[in-house]
């Protein structure tokens, strides 16, 4: 099961790298960050650069949840695990699904290519394919478009990395 790590914003990695060092694999079978590519011009030259897709949040797959949650007292800096009331929730599957086909196994969503056509997206390479439902706004000249999702249960808006090739009128 996917269950959902709440940590302070900017402490991602540092919570990441403890869950992995202090509980014990057969406990936490995977701990991970989702990021997501985004194109960055420095000094005049274009990178790609990851930046976290979720901040806040750090994702954790285990199969035994009561070790997890007595392992994750060792952890400094956590805030909680998601879930309703007082009850932990995992991930649905559709939400699994659609992070496993967002960002594939390493959890890394690419940048995308589209075109606009009039005032409609099409996104026709990358990850974003098939999801322009989901696009609320793009920012060009950033090179990004910022996505409503329902996830954790309830809505969060997520930037990933989409450039736009063309336009059409």
């Amino acid at each position: 099961m996917w269950y959902v790590l709440q940590v302070r914003t900017g402490t991602e990695e540092s919570i990441r790298l403890q869950c992995r060092s202090n509980i014990p694999e057969a406990v936490l079978e995977r701990c991970f960050i989702p990021y997501y590519e985004e194109k960055k011009r420095i000094r005049g030259e274009w990178t790609i650069q990851k930046k976290v897709l979720f901040p806040g949040y750090v994702f954790v797959v285990t199969e035994d949840l009561n070790h997890l949650y007595d392992s994750l007292k060792t952890v400094i800096g956590l805030t909680k695990l998601i879930g309703t009331g007082k009850e932990i929730v995992p991930l649905t599957e559709e939400e699994k699904d659609f992070l496993l086909g967002f960002g594939g196994e390493e959890q890394v969503v690419k940048m995308s290519e589209g075109i606009i056509e009039g005032t409609k997206i099409i996104v026709t390479q990358g990850p974003l394919m098939g999801k322009e439902g989901y696009i609320k706004k793009v920012d060009r000249h950033k090179r990004k478009a910022r996505l409503e999702l329902e996830m954790f249960g309830r809505m969060q808006e997520v930037v990933v990395g989409l450039e736009i090739v063309e336009k059409r009128v």
